[in-house]
């Protein structure tokens, strides 16, 4: 059968390491304030050089080198970002022009946190249709940009940051590699409680995050443990035929959380958030790629993507990797 098959990941993160204790001399809090309350340690800021479009750039070419491809190769590009380096044109657009790529599609989607998802799906319609063969699919923020650095209950929870798959079509067994199944959800009725108050057709500027974060944790938990149990039954599988879980990097609160509805052991959830934050779409394929680099995920593995973002959007991947 014909498959969208994950061949290469890479991610990129910016120069600058900002610790708890360095957020705490310029937000008032404390290190022992952020750990207890979300897991995080420090974060990573760009830089005025830094941008979603270079990291997005950078983590690209990462994947490429992983799957041994070259942008030659390479027939679409979906990017998932909340923060593009304009309004338009779309910087996958940018993306494409850095990495020397001319004529194949490639565009934005935008579902925040869930947003890599979304884009992996919008990827693997286009593959198995056979209108692509081989995709960049990344999922890139500078979060940084639209915090409000006085509000310390949502300033210290992101980070900046890449991460990058290239999927491609491939003739496989019924028990070989590939994405195997994906839920996508969103409820528009929940978008006060997780939202930027500005936008060019509103307010004219690109505004600030606000979050109302204990609703968005009841609502995450609930929804995320859904998703899974949706994508399991779909693809013929149960919880403890996973080996891994790839969250949304949010909190290490929800992680536990949801891990635990799911009789899951922690010892199979990828976790980053303590290193990296919040990078919204970029958390997944960022967390992916650590945990392929590092060894913990291996060729055979069964792993579960998931995550949840402002909108509300929601969704799960599972995939052979």
């Amino acid at each position: 059968m014909i498959r969208t098959v994950v061949t290469g990941s890479g991610s990129a993160l910016p120069r600058n390491r900002v610790t708890n204790a360095d957020l705490a001399e310029k937000v008032d809090t404390s290190d022992e304030w952020i750990r207890e309350r979300t897991g995080i340690t420090q974060r990573y800021i760009a830089s005025d050089d830094e941008t979603t479009g270079s990291l997005a750039t950078a983590a690209a070419q990462a994947a490429m080198e992983n799957a041994g491809c070259t942008i030659a190769d390479i027939d679409l590009i979906v990017l998932a970002t909340a923060t593009p380096d304009r309004t338009f044109p779309a910087t996958a657009t940018t993306v494409q022009n850095a990495l020397g790529g001319k004529g194949f599609p490639a565009f934005d989607i935008a579902a925040v946190c869930s947003g890599f998802l979304y884009a992996l799906a919008a990827a693997d319609a286009m593959i198995r249709s056979g209108m692509a063969t081989r995709a960049i699919v990344i999922g890139a923020e500078t979060f940084s940009r639209i915090l409000d650095w006085e509000d310390r209950t949502t300033c210290v929870l992101f980070g900046d940051g890449a991460g990058a798959f290239i999927v491609e079509a491939q003739d496989v067994a019924e028990d070989g590699p590939g994405l195997l199944a994906t839920k996508l959800h969103a409820d528009g009725a929940h978008g006060n409680l997780l939202y930027v108050d500005g936008g060019p057709s509103t307010t004219g500027d690109v505004g600030k995050l606000r979050m109302k974060g204990r609703e968005v944790f009841r609502h995450a938990v609930g929804n995320l443990a859904e998703v899974l149990r949706e994508v399991l039954a779909d693809a013929g599988f149960e919880p403890a035929d996973i080996d891994w879980v790839v969250p949304h990097q949010a909190n290490a609160r929800i992680l536990d959380a949801t891990a635990r509805k799911l009789g899951l052991p922690m010892e199979k959830v990828v976790v980053t958030v303590d290193q990296h934050a919040n990078t919204s779409a970029a958390s997944v394929p960022l967390a992916y790629d650590v945990a392929r680099r590092d060894g913990r995920i291996k060729q055979g593995d069964l792993v579960m993507l998931e995550a949840m973002g402002g909108g509300f959007t929601w969704g799960a991947t599972l995939l052979r990797a």
